[in-house]
């Protein structure tokens, strides 16, 4: 059964997970060598979780200037040499 479009959060989850799995936990227990193979899975010790920061989006006034300044690069190219004819479809 499939969730419905106006349900579906778009952003992923918004908030960070504030506890870990088994397998997460000793993946980080085994990466600070605090477990070994053979060790009890129950009963394992603390492991911190590791907040993420979320990255802002820019705002919509940074990403028009920037392309504001891409426009006159690609103008330029697109004007014809002073000498040349123009295109049939072009503006005499």
């Amino acid at each position: 059964m499939t969730i419905d479009k106006s349900l579906k959060v778009k952003a992923g989850m918004t908030k960070t997970r504030n506890v870990l799995t088994r397998a997460e936990r000793i993946a980080k227990l085994r990466e600070t060598d605090r477990f070994q193979d053979g060790d009890k899975v129950l009963g394992l010790p603390k492991v911190r979780v590791p907040k993420l920061a979320i990255k802002k989006k820019k705002k919509k006034e940074e990403g028009a200037a920037a392309a504001g300044e891409a426009k006159p690069a690609a103008g330029a190219a697109a004007k014809p040499a002073a000498g040349a004819k123009p295109a049939a479809g072009g503006k005499k």
